[in-house]
């Protein structure tokens, strides 16, 4: 059992998710106390967002001293960021069951420059704090003047849930991201044609070619359902454009007219905006691209 310190009184999502990720961390084996005692602090495991010291090697993890704990990039660190660097690894392979160790390692990172980040941010007033940001609603959970009868300690505990279960969902969402870049970087790799990339499953894909630098890419295909779709690559992340849009004669086009204009006997539809067109079959959906970028030398 791991027995764990933090203040009491008022609580921030710094120490709201720093225990949180204790929890993940020690698969729920944490007895906490919320307290300013100092002999209760001495006698602890791990003392977080309280005590005025940071160190690594003792499990001290308060940032509030005027020396404070930065970032490598000289970003303020809080509670939350200073269990996640120490205890964030063990944290994501207690709630992700099958977890390579070059996988944890990019799950640990992205989670920690995502969610992590932000609440150390928020935390030390280097974001502007909004009614809707996700730190605004933990610190929501704390009893307001109105309500004498809610529990401090309830009260915390009822956003540690809230949190631990936003955390398992980011976790899950960086595992499948590095999942899919994975796919997408062994589907371009077997590409008979670098600017055309295949994927025998639906995973989502434009993080991915830009992360892995794939500037040749510009169309991926993938199943959708019981079809296959052709989506045109953006130039930028979050681009509304495309590197090469579909020919403009087939924007618009649908079923017997798309197949009239393209050859493709199963071909279906082509949006107007020209950024994603389909057809019934992998070969379908994959002679649409060969079309599209017939025009162009292969480079």
């Amino acid at each position: 059992m791991l027995r764990a310190v933090t203040h009491n009184g008022t609580f921030h999502a710094d120490d709201v998710f720093a225990y949180a990720i204790l929890k993940a961390a020690a698969a729920g084996q944490v007895e906490l106390v919320r307290t300013r005692d100092a002999a209760l602090m001495a006698a602890a495991d791990v003392v977080f967002d309280v005590g005025g010291a940071y160190d690594r090697e003792a499990r001290r993890y308060d940032h509030h001293m005027r020396d404070k704990p930065l970032r490598a990039n000289g970003e303020p660190f809080s509670s939350a960021g200073l269990v996640w660097r120490d205890f964030g690894a063990a944290a994501v392979g207690n709630l992700l069951s099958v977890v390579s160790p070059d996988s944890l390692d990019r799950i640990v990172a992205m989670v920690d420059a995502t969610l992590v980040r932000d609440v150390d941010l928020m935390d030390n007033g280097a974001m502007t704090p909004t009614p809707g940001h996700f730190s605004t609603v933990i610190e929501a959970f704390n009893p307001t003047f109105t309500e004498d009868g809610r529990e401090e300690n309830g009260a915390f505990l009822q956003a540690v849930d809230v949190a631990s279960a936003v955390l398992a969902r980011v976790c899950a969402q960086a595992n499948a991201a590095v999942l899919a870049e994975r796919t997408v970087a062994e589907a371009a790799n077997a590409a008979n044609d670098p600017r055309i990339v295949v994927l025998d499953i639906r995973v989502p894909w434009e993080d991915a070619v830009f992360d892995l630098e794939l500037g040749l890419v510009l169309y991926v295909i993938r199943p959708a359902g019981s079809a296959w779709t052709c989506s045109a690559v953006p130039p930028a992340r979050g681009s509304f454009d495309q590197r090469l849009p579909l020919p403009d004669a087939w924007g618009g086009l649908r079923d017997e007219e798309l197949v009239a204009a393209t050859g493709v006997p199963d071909a279906t539809f082509c949006h107007p905006a020209r950024f994603v067109c389909g057809a019934k079959s992998r070969d379908g959906a994959v002679a649409l691209a060969r079309i599209a970028v017939s025009s162009l030398p292969l480079r």
